[in-house]
């Protein structure tokens, strides 16, 4: 897991010199949601604002984001990719897939469809609140 994690951040930096994994993640979500405000993303990703507020300034010094006005209360300034953003992300996903099909290509496909099985499971178990030790949510 340690590998996949270096590995995650590095391709990052290699694909635009300002893109931290934190920044991809965050400017990926922007893209995903149709855009949302710092706090959304804060809350979404479990970060601490501070945090987030740090990452949205290095993204928009790189002109990755841009801030506009929410079309339901126009007090409210929403994220969203910029052009240049949406390429970048959309440049990193081509790249990431080609090495995907790369590194599987000589996969059977029993072991593929095991291994996106336990990726699903994986995924479902981050997504889920903590468990404390007597089984119950923690917090």
């Amino acid at each position: 897991m340690t590998a996949f994690a270096r590995r995650a951040r590095a391709s990052a930096g290699r694909v635009h010199p300002q893109l931290s994994l934190v920044s991809y993640t965050l400017l990926a979500h922007l893209e995903e949601s149709g855009g949302c405000r710092a706090t959304d993303l804060a809350a979404h990703h479990a970060l601490d604002k501070s945090t987030v507020s740090r990452q949205v300034a290095a993204l928009e010094r790189a002109g990755l984001i841009e801030r506009r006005a929410d079309p339901d209360d126009h007090r409210v300034r929403l994220l969203h990719p910029t052009e240049a953003g949406t390429r970048i992300l959309a440049r990193v996903t081509a790249t990431r897939r080609a090495a995907f099909r790369e590194r599987l290509s000589d996969w059977p496909t029993d072991d593929l469809e095991r291994f996106a099985a336990y990726l699903l499971r994986y995924n479902a178990a981050a997504a889920a609140p903590p468990v404390g030790r007597s089984g119950t949510p923690a917090g």
